[in-house]
């Protein structure tokens, strides 16, 4: 059975770091392409950052380039979403997700067919 399993969430005051996590489970996480998404709310679930399966290619949002930072840990069968220099738009639930079917567009969520629960990144003072 797929799982994703988000931790890592919490409060963070601005400028502060966080690391997400997203434990997998009933599949080999690098074999598929993986993504982190997020929904503040009152808006549309957005695409953050995604590592593709084939090479290893990491992609970025405009509005988190050169703060967060994606990774992979094959053993711990395991995806990172280091988070730095946080800012209060960056506030919201962040889900992980894998896509089954390389995706076309990698950080478009109708790609991903298996999701986490989220977990809530609230960056306040």
């Amino acid at each position: 059975q797929v799982q994703l399993v988000e931790s890592g969430g919490g409060l963070v005051q601005p400028g502060g770091s966080l690391r997400l996590s997203c434990a997998a489970s009933g599949f080999t996480l690098n074999y598929y392409t993986i993504g982190w998404f997020r929904q503040a709310p009152g808006k549309e679930r957005e695409g953050v950052s995604c590592i593709s399966s084939s090479d290893g290619n990491t992609y970025y949002a405009d509005s988190v380039k050169g703060r967060f930072t994606i990774s992979r840990d094959n053993a711990e069968n395991t995806v990172y979403l280091q988070m730095n220099s946080l800012k209060p738009e960056d506030t919201a639930v962040y889900y992980c997700a894998t896509a089954t079917q390389s995706p076309s567009d990698y950080l478009r969520d109708y790609e991903y067919d298996y999701w986490g629960q989220g977990t809530q990144v609230t960056v306040s003072s």
